[in-house]
């Protein structure tokens, strides 16, 4: 997978979860080096297994995982001619130890674990290993039967120890009175008692040291010299015999290598396993079938690294259609949707369960290609429209029929006529490739695309218009609204101004331009912005601009509906007659039957103008909003049907032209007639 993708959808915070949950080194390199597969048959195992191991824990078993301590510097260094110390065959013995423990505890777990327990059935035991390390080293030192010569050397030790001891006590009843403290001192591994200096001559033997201030000296007597240059001799032997002890450890264990080799990497998958499982615990998740067909169906789903404070997300793509246009409000919860079902599709190709409802079924994808945030760089000097375009390049270059592609805000960062024409361009070629598309969008001839486009599904996000709070909830199968007039009037925005934003797009650019100066000048009046001889110039210059541009830029940024080339003539003319006449020329009747530019089709008009100019119009059998400005008339319908023809029949059912017939006789107890969500 790409690196983009998996930092944009946080894919590397689920592997710091993950590793977080390992007890042993190799358990968290493994959730480090966690990467996305792609071959289904492998992915349904390793979830499946990780479900088995999930239940386990559910149900309150505490698998004895060894820790591997000290494992790590062993299985580098084996090998290599390194003489392991005493501190190595403990953390060796330990590991053998918790090794048998955990393949006796896992042979016990057969029947409800057969997966995780055939880890543990492969693993070996080495018993002969452990038992000579165990007679050889204890609590880190060589013990005194681990070689017959080793027992001798200590044995001649221990004599020699005795008889300095009781040397040294003679020593202490002689010499008490000019000794300067009743203690037995060290110096240099050697032992000396500690006589004032004007007595130094009183002693035999060998001055070693003297104190700070000159008063005491640390005097070797010459009876121990004997002693202390045999114990040398022994100590010299016995570390001899340590190291050959080690060295013929060493070599067994080397013998082994093999076998340590596979345990410890027994123990770090087992690690990791048991890490995915207690993951998949703390955030609930489950396991999904698996395919490569491109179908998902998803119930209750949650972003792993939101939890319980996210709304559920129902989601379903690729049996009826395999690109949804994702429509709604700002904040209202569309980027967290594409965020959600990225992340959960590479947690699912990691063998990880996923926090979704039961029964979920998720699709693999060879490549999951994202353009989501801004892109904006001062470095690179790129816009966000740059950014864009270079993700989308990208992504056509990659894009088939396994290609999970995720796109936010599509064509935002430019002009919006430019935008929509490039976006609908992108679309229709990512859908002749095959490949699986989820995009969100504000504009509506792209969501006016989806509807009459077969293969295309709109979704909305759910908005309460009461308390123009989002609800967070995924509607498949309705385009939703912006509601940015109500947004915007929550925030704050002055409700003149909102106001007139809604009467520039109600009556489109052509009208508003002709009302800009008026609604200007009542402002001025109402909040007494200038004097009367300041309003005069301003409206003298307004006037100028006007004669020289009819449209004005005034309306210009205002206005982004008006994008086909009908609008943009209209836009350039300069005859008012000419305006009049296009007005005339967009006077629809139900049943005509119009060309939509922008989408290569035509459709029948199914219900007139509305107070915004929106007209119904049937459209492959579905029913879309679209203005009246981007429709063409194609044959009128006085030139289809004959006179006083009944329409219903044409856009309603005979079930529903029966009910409605009786409705208008009588009442009738529960009878009511149905439509489709979009005719709603």
């Amino acid at each position: 997978m790409n690196e983009n993708t998996l930092r944009t959808l946080n894919y590397f915070e689920i592997q710091k979860n993950v590793a977080s949950c390992a007890r042993s080194y190799l358990g968290k390199r493994h959730a480090h080096n966690m990467k996305p597969m792609n071959d289904v048959h492998w992915i349904q195992t390793r979830l499946e297994e990780t479900a088995e191991a999930a239940l386990m824990l559910r149900y309150g078993a505490s698998i004895p995982i060894p820790s591997l301590d000290g494992m790590e510097t062993i299985m580098d260094l084996l090998g290599t001619g390194y003489l392991f110390s005493e501190r190595d065959f403990s953390h060796l013995a330990q590991f053998l130890r918790s090794c048998a423990q955990l393949m006796k505890y896992m042979e016990g777990k057969s029947e409800i674990a057969p997966t995780v327990s055939r880890y543990a059935a492969s693993m070996m035991l080495m018993e002969s290993l452990l038992s000579e390390i165990e007679r050889s080293i204890h609590n880190g030192r060589i013990q005194d039967l681990a070689s017959k010569e080793l027992t001798r050397i200590r044995k001649k030790m221990m004599v020699n120890e005795e008889r300095m001891k009781r040397k040294l006590d003679s020593l202490l009843g002689k010499h008490r009175s000019i000794m300067q403290e009743n203690v037995i001192s060290q110096r240099h591994g050697r032992t000396v008692l500690p006589i004032k200096k004007e007595f130094r001559k009183l002693v035999k033997g060998s001055v070693l040291d003297e104190s700070g201030s000159g008063q005491t000296v640390y005097i070797e007597p010459v009876e121990l010299m004997s002693l202390h240059s045999e114990l040398a001799a022994l100590q010299g032997d016995e570390s001899r015999e340590e190291m050959k002890i080690l060295g013929e450890l060493t070599t067994l264990t080397e013998s082994y290598s093999r076998e340590i080799a596979l345990n410890t990497e027994t123990v770090g998958i087992l690690d990791f396993l048991l890490a995915k499982a207690k993951y998949a615990v703390t955030m609930d998740g489950r396991v999904v079938q698996v395919n490569a067909e491109g179908r998902v169906q998803l119930q209750r789903a949650h972003h792993p690294l939101m939890g319980e404070s996210m709304v559920p997300l129902d989601f379903t793509i690729g049996t009826n259609y395999r690109s949804l246009i994702i429509t709604g409000p700002n904040t209202g919860g569309k980027t967290i949707a594409l965020k959600t079902l990225g992340l959960l599709t590479l947690m699912m190709q990691s063998g990880l369960l996923v926090p979704v409802g039961e029964g979920g079924t998720m699709s693999v994808y060879s490549e999951i290609a994202v353009d989501i945030g801004d892109g904006q760089s001062m470095e690179q000097a790129l816009s966000t429209f740059s950014a864009h375009i270079r993700n989308m390049i990208g992504i056509l270059e990659q894009a088939n029929s396994s290609t999970l592609v995720l796109i936010d805000e599509m064509a935002s960062g430019t002009d919006p006529g430019e935008g929509v024409g490039l976006s609908i361009a992108m679309l229709e070629e990512l859908h002749r490739r095959g490949a699986t598309v989820v995009a969100t969008t504000h504009f509506g001839e792209i969501k006016h695309f989806a509807a009459a486009t077969p293969g295309f599904e709109n979704a909305r996000m759910e908005f309460d218009t009461v308390t123009l709070q989002p609800l967070y909830r995924l509607r498949i199968g309705e385009a939703g609204q912006s509601y940015a007039y109500a947004i915007a009037l929550k925030l704050g925005m002055a409700q003149h101004i909102i106001d007139r934003s809604k009467s520039i797009s109600d009556l489109g650019i052509q009208q508003s331009n002709s009302s800009t100066e008026k609604w200007i000048t009542e402002l001025e009046e109402d909040h007494h912005i200038t004097s009367q001889s300041e309003q005069k110039p301003y409206k003298s210059s307004l006037s100028q601009s006007t004669e020289k541009h009819p449209v004005g830029d005034i309306a210009k940024p205002i206005v982004l509906t008006n994008t086909s080339s009908q609008a943009e003539s209209a836009l350039k003319s300069k005859k008012p007659k000419e305006s009049e006449a296009t007005v005339k020329a967009n006077v629809f009747h139900k049943g005509d039957r119009v060309y939509i530019g922008y989408l290569d089709q035509t459709g029948t008009v199914c219900d007139v103008e509305d107070a915004r100019g929106n007209i119904g119009v049937i459209l492959r059998g579905r029913k879309i909003k679209i203005h009246k400005k981007r429709l063409t008339l194609h044959i009128a319908a006085d030139q289809l049907y004959p006179d006083n023809y009944d329409l219903d029949i044409v856009f309603e059912s005979k079930v529903n032209r029966k009910k409605r017939k009786l409705m208008g006789r009588k009442h009738v107890e529960g009878l009511q007639i149905e439509l489709p969500p979009e005719q709603q």
